[in-house]
């Protein structure tokens, strides 16, 4: 029987290596176990409410935030290339 493709995109993951004191070891493993995740998944979560507790937040948020008070044209929508291709335009004395 044919496989049929699955309708959920896949992922790509990267391979970390992490090194842990016993007792960190253990408190992970225990929180995988109650919380019924992997521990990897554990560790994801973790890594996130990290970089929210710092107020680290991701380019995609920060764009949208940052667009979210510029001064777009009425037609970006339909015209959205040439508005985007203008902001690359290099002006005199501006850096990138």
């Amino acid at each position: 029987m044919p496989r049929r493709p699955s309708s959920r995109p896949a992922k790509v993951r990267e391979p970390v290596q992490v090194y842990l004191e016993t007792d960190d070891s253990a408190l992970l493993a225990r929180l995988a176990a109650t919380a019924g995740l992997s521990k990897a998944e554990v560790l994801r979560r973790g890594v996130r409410s990290f970089a929210r507790e710092q107020e680290v937040e991701s380019p995609m948020l920060r764009f949208i935030g940052e667009g979210s008070h510029a001064d777009w044209p009425a037609d970006v929508a339909a015209h959205h290339d040439a508005v985007l291709a203008e902001s690359y335009r290099p002006t005199r004395g501006r850096k990138r």
